[in-house]
C-alpha cells in the first residue's frame, strides 16, 4: 500500500488525491479503481465532502500545497517536517 506522501509526490487532482486519502486511511480498498467509486468524489455526499475538507486541513498544516491552475491540485510539500518525535 503506497503513503500519502507516494501518492501525492506530484501535482493531483483533488478527486484522485481525495481518493488516495480514502485508501490509506481504509475507507476503500487499496485496490479499488477511481472508475468504481467516482461517485464518491464527484457528488456531494458525506465522505467525498469530508475527504476533501480533510485534504483542505492538510494544505492549511503546510503538509500539501496547493493550486488553483490548471486545475485545483495537491502535492506533497517536500518541505513539510512532521513536529520533533512525530516522525
Amino acid at each position: 500500500m503506497r503513503t500519502l506522501r507516494e501518492a501525492l509526490a506530484d501535482w493531483t487532482d483533488l478527486d484522485w488525491a481525495a481518493h488516495a486519502l480514502a485508501q490509506c486511511i481504509g475507507a476503500i480498498g487499496a485496490d479499488t479503481e477511481m472508475r468504481e467509486v467516482k461517485h464518491i468524489y464527484w457528488s456531494d455526499n458525506a465522505l467525498g465532502n469530508e475527504l476533501v475538507n480533510a485534504l483542505e486541513a492538510l494544505v492549511k498544516a503546510g503538509v500539501l500545497e496547493k493550486r488553483d491552475e490548471p486545475d485545483d491540485q495537491v502535492r506533497w510539500n517536500q518541505a513539510f517536517e512532521a513536529p520533533e518525535g512525530h516522525a
